[in-house]
């Protein structure tokens, strides 16, 4: 950063300059581009961004820069790095603010740059603070949160969350369970390999969808790649190695209330293929039962024929997602933390805790384990938080649509998560240190 001659830099500043990360030094070039004039060169940008970033082209991306730009100057308000992701709140001239959003893969190029508006998240004091910012038009939505106590589960509050929802990204942990099973049954290994094939590609997130045919890649890996990064081509991999059948076995290991609304367990590869290919295709899931359903499975195990652009309308009210309600979520989770402490290798642990998908304080949850979910319509964030007494809480906010427009990019909803575990709602702390779990302790305990 340039700043003039015996100023002192600000605190956004600061963190941002002294975060030596890949993720630092991909968020300060490219506020260095916000704040320079030149255009970047066809190899800057080749060396800065993965090979299918829509405006890795010189001239294309030079438009984009103009157009950033003349928002501009801009002075840095907030840095907020969260190992791959990144958010930066930038103020321009008129006091108008923006958020310069980032995400990286795991070389550290640039998957996603975006710059919008920023979206301001309210204050949340106590659950009825949440509920108010929730209710939208057209927004259905869901909330637990949950303490896990040895006698049983403390609700706090929950708002719909015995209500089967789609939750996108979110059967990746029901994946992880099986893949942990079957380790310890000694079926496989972490050391073990998947192999690329085009039929197993996916779509992103994540950054295994652009790995070589015949590439191999050790489970673990994979594993970290399908939690933390929410790749879906990791999940797809596998799933593909464990076999449908025991990825649907860890449906009811886990507690899921219906199994049957997840069968037959759906990759995301199939769910961008029935959901966006043709018409046809899905007339064809919503018509047939689940052997029927599992029959065309097999008939669309071929390379994907869609792409991201192809994603638009909603598909979740045909079946096409995956179905869980809150109290689901805080059993998969709750299985995750058992998985955890039964694993000697700490391999578990590691996966789980590798992206708290938003700053947290580490002195009051030393153990943070998260999953957001998205899909067209479909936007889920969870957390599992063990404070310092090693009593874990759970958080889970759900939220669909009719149209994706109506629920954004999932910045709203992360961000109310993030402000109700700074808010101490969820161990009984209020922000200002008064007593909020009276009310909660007297809660039924199931």
């Amino acid at each position: 950063m340039i700043e003039a001659p015996g100023s002192v830099p600000s605190a956004a500043e600061a963190a941002l300059a002294a975060d030596a990360s890949p993720m630092g030094e991909a968020a300060r070039w490219a506020v260095g581009l916000l704040r320079g004039s030149g255009v970047p060169s066809q190899e800057a940008l080749t060396a800065r961004f993965v090979p299918t970033f829509p405006g890795r082209n010189a001239q294309g991306f030079s438009q984009t820069l103009a157009k950033w730009r003349t928002q501009g100057p801009f002075t840095l308000e907030a840095y907020e790095p969260v190992a791959h992701k990144g958010w930066i709140v930038l103020s321009g001239p008129g006091g108008e603010r923006h958020t310069l959003s980032l995400t990286i893969d795991s070389t550290g190029l640039i998957r996603i740059l975006t710059l919008r508006p920023e979206t301001v998240i309210p204050e949340v004091r106590g659950w009825d603070d949440l509920e108010n910012a929730l209710r939208a038009p057209g927004v259905d939505h869901s909330v637990l949160a949950a303490r896990l106590t040895p006698r049983g589960t403390v609700v706090l509050h929950e708002s719909g969350a015995d209500r089967p929802m789609p939750t996108g990204s979110a059967y990746k942990l029901y994946t992880m369970r099986a893949l942990v099973h079957a380790i310890r049954k000694g079926e496989l290994s972490w050391d073990d390999e998947v192999t690329v094939r085009p039929e197993l590609r996916s779509l992103p997130t994540g950054d295994m969808q652009e790995l070589p045919d015949g590439t191999r890649v050790s489970v673990r890996e994979t594993a970290y790649k399908m939690i933390a990064m929410s790749d879906n081509t990791a999940a797809d991999l596998l799933a593909d190695r464990l076999g449908r059948d025991a990825v649907e076995r860890s449906l009811a290991d886990s507690g899921h209330h219906d199994p049957s609304l997840m069968r037959p367990f759906l990759t995301s590869h199939e769910v961008f293929e029935l959901g966006w290919a043709t018409p046809e295709l899905r007339t064809a899931w919503v018509e047939r039962d689940e052997a029927g359903r599992r029959e065309l499975l097999r008939e669309i195990a071929r390379p994907l024929s869609v792409s991201v652009s192809d994603l638009g309308d909603t598909v979740h009210h045909l079946g096409l997602d995956w179905r869980m309600t809150g109290y689901d979520v805080l059993r998969v989770l709750k299985g995750l933390l058992q998985d955890s402490e039964r694993d000697t290798t700490g391999t578990v642990e590691h996966i789980m805790t590798a992206y708290p998908g938003a700053l947290i304080d580490g002195a009051r949850w030393p153990r943070v384990y998260f999953k957001a979910g998205s899909c067209p319509g479909v936007m889920m964030f969870c957390w599992l938080l063990q404070d310092r007494a090693g009593i874990p809480h759970v958080l889970v906010l759900r939220q669909t649509a009719d149209r994706q427009e109506l629920i954004g990019d999932g910045l709203f909803l992360r961000g109310l998560g993030a402000r109700v575990i700074a808010s101490g709602l969820l161990d009984g702390e209020t922000a200002d240190g008064a007593r909020a779990g009276a009310a909660a302790d007297a809660e039924a305990v199931r």
